[in-house]
């Protein structure tokens, strides 16, 4: 069955309206290992652009949750300037805090979920725990760079739909000897050739 005139002419007009929708967006891989060459589960990798260019687009929020007396997930990553929700699922209250300059706060004996979200405007690393149960704790690295992704456990992590640039990769673990020195390696996004970056950490 033949189109209409009136249809090629729409689907015309559609494909000149919208050339860039998935054509520019690429993605950056990344290997990390540690120092014996073992894949490193849940370590941060985020990129930022070598031209500057950031999206203006408010910071995606995020939820960390309290489940068996433990947070969940350990590590998470969010952009400066995201609220976090931390719902409280066990049965029991508890009493998150952190003391980190990156944001000092404090969510009083509660479960179920607070009012209100925390709005952590500040980068760097925040190091939270339970003023009730001392073996809670939890990492959250915010970076300036809506552009980051977790390894897996065998150490890999794409960071996807990224606009064709070059970027600086770096990668954080909680393990890391050297926490305030992050490795980095720069890389074109739609490189088929993965960032290989190698970590010093200490011992589980």
């Amino acid at each position: 069955m033949e189109l209409s005139k009136q249809v090629i002419s729409a689907l015309l007009f559609c494909a000149a309206s919208f050339p860039s929708i998935g054509a520019n967006a690429a993605s950056v891989r990344v290997q990390v290992a540690d120092q014996l060459g073992a894949p490193v589960k849940d370590a941060i990798v985020y990129a930022m652009p070598v031209s500057g260019k950031l999206p203006a687009s408010k910071p995606a929020g995020a939820v960390i949750d309290q489940i068996k007396r433990q947070f969940v997930p350990l590590v998470s990553v969010a952009q400066t300037g995201a609220a976090i929700t931390f719902p409280n699922k066990d049965n029991i209250e508890h009493d998150v805090y952190s003391f980190s300059p990156a944001k000092r706060f404090e969510l009083n004996l509660y479960h179920g979920i607070p009012a209100k979200p925390v709005v952590f405007d500040n980068p760097g690393l925040v190091v939270m725990g339970c003023n009730i149960h001392d073996t809670m704790v939890a990492y959250l690295l915010l970076v300036d760079t809506p552009y980051f992704a977790k390894t897996d456990a065998n150490g890999h992590a794409d960071i996807n739909n990224l606009p064709a640039d070059s970027y600086k990769v770096t990668v954080w673990h909680y393990r890391m000897t050297e926490p305030n020195t992050q490795p980095s390696s720069q890389v074109s996004a739609g490189s088929d050739s993965p960032a290989k970056i190698t970590l010093q950490l200490n011992p589980e």
